[in-house]
């Protein structure tokens, strides 16, 4: 949904308010009927309850949701006419946010724009990989352009955006979606890289050929003159129910790199490495101010996960954070079990977007929408980051010590945990 839309809908509850009741429910996507993988007909659970409830209720529910950003709510942004009218015309959700810093006196703010793109896939996945490929590149297209014409300064992209997630299959026909570093995908971003003076994270299946034709799974981090800034391997690899993604890649080799680029310090999670709180702090550790989090996740598995991890991490570590999912359900034409004892199947179940940025004071923007492709949009000013290093002095207080000493001594065959048992206990046996 389009700023404008956001106005005519906010506009909708005032009428409501004003007696407009009939009026209000008309326009409401209750009485439209329930888009697939919606929350009751609306884009996500924030703008259902925006619809619903009246506004000073709305306002505390909001603070309570997405908390505070330096003691006031968090401003919406107004997009470029241009981007609004992409925003329509190819029907995906957009929405901007401004994330602020307290003003110092010897530092000038350092506002950067940053966008993140969720989408489905394009085409069905028995169709010609090539076709599947170019056609997410011509969905995607848009909405990079609606980043440029925005001001985008860094974009992130979803896990594996240039092909469906078919790592539930475990088929290797799938492997010929892998591409190098410089490849289709590559090439593709670079031309708008240059474009839009934009820093663009791609996170794609690498080929590597150097290697043996090993697979990774790889985000490029491309320069704002389409240059190639670096690579970074996804660290952690999911052995839960559909994702048995180890049949096609393995753990990467890269460490946690941070990406020093002309707008800020970026570095990428990818995907289920959310799940590991010591992967995020070594990216805080190696200096990060934002750091993206390209995912593939399906409701049923991870969504009540989804709005606390990447917050936490945000909090725990004094950096923003932005999360992309992919959106839709994508079906395969063969069905593929997962060794839970559950009836074979042709899907992974709905991808549920609803991509968001956490900032390190604990606010976060609402997520967009849970089954529209869309464009996340936020100013973050970068000073935030010390300003709550300052506050906290998690840095400060963290006693890194004991815990290499703890983690040293784990790594050893003879580690022995350090349980201190209740003597009463042994008495009674």
């Amino acid at each position: 949904m389009d700023l404008k839309a956001m106005e005519l809908d906010l506009n909708s509850k005032q009428g409501k308010e004003n007696g407009g009741e009939a009026e209000a429910e008309a326009k409401s996507p209750l009485s439209r009927g329930v888009p697939e993988g919606s929350v009751h007909g609306f884009d996500s659970l924030y703008r259902l309850l925006e619809a619903t409830l009246n506004p000073e209720v709305f306002q505390e529910a909001s603070r309570i949701l997405v908390g505070l950003n330096c003691g006031q709510s968090l401003e919406r942004i107004l997009l470029p006419e241009h981007a609004a009218s992409l925003s329509t015309k190819h029907d995906f959700d957009m929405q901007a946010f401004r994330f602020r810093a307290d003003e110092e006196a010897l530092r000038q703010p350092r506002v950067v724009r940053v966008g993140l793109i969720q989408n489905s896939i394009a085409l069905p996945t028995t169709a010609p990989f090539s076709n599947q490929k170019k056609a997410i590149m011509q969905r995607l297209k848009p909405m990079i352009d609606a980043a440029g014409v925005s001001g985008v300064n860094i974009l992130c992209l979803q896990e594996a955006w240039m092909m469906p997630f078919a790592f539930c299959t475990r088929e290797k026909s799938w492997c010929e979606f892998a591409e190098p570093i410089d490849g289709e995908s590559t090439q593709f971003l670079q031309d708008l890289a240059r474009k839009y003076n934009m820093v663009i994270v791609n996170p794609i299946l690498e080929r590597d050929s150097k290697h043996g034709e090993v697979i990774w799974n790889t985000a490029v981090i491309i320069g704002n003159q389409g240059n190639i800034v670096g690579t970074h391997r996804k660290n952690h690899i999911p052995r839960v129910g559909d994702f048995n993604e180890s049949t096609y890649y393995m753990e990467g080799n890269t460490g946690h790199p941070v990406f020093e680029t002309c707008y800020g310090k970026i570095a990428v999670n990818i995907c289920y490495g959310r799940h590991h709180p010591l992967n995020w702090l070594a990216f805080g550790l190696n200096g990060a101010e934002i750091v993206f989090n390209p995912s593939a996740t399906v409701g049923e598995l991870s969504e009540p996960m989804w709005p606390i991890e990447a917050r936490n991490a945000a909090i725990a570590n004094s950096y923003f954070v932005g999360s992309i999912n992919r959106v839709g359900t994508e079906t395969f034409p063969n069905p593929f079990t997962s060794g839970d004892g559950k009836p074979q199947h042709s899907d992974f179940g709905h991808f549920y977007g609803s991509s968001y940025f956490s900032a390190p004071d604990a606010s976060c923007t609402p997520s967009i929408s849970r089954h529209r492709d869309g464009l996340l949009v936020s100013d973050m000013d970068l000073n935030l980051c010390r300003q709550l290093k300052d506050k906290w002095g998690f840095r400060m207080t963290a006693r890194y010590e004991l815990y290499a000493n703890l983690l040293s001594r784990y790594l050893k065959p003879d580690f022995s945990p350090q349980v201190i048992t209740d003597p009463s206990l042994q008495k009674r046996q």
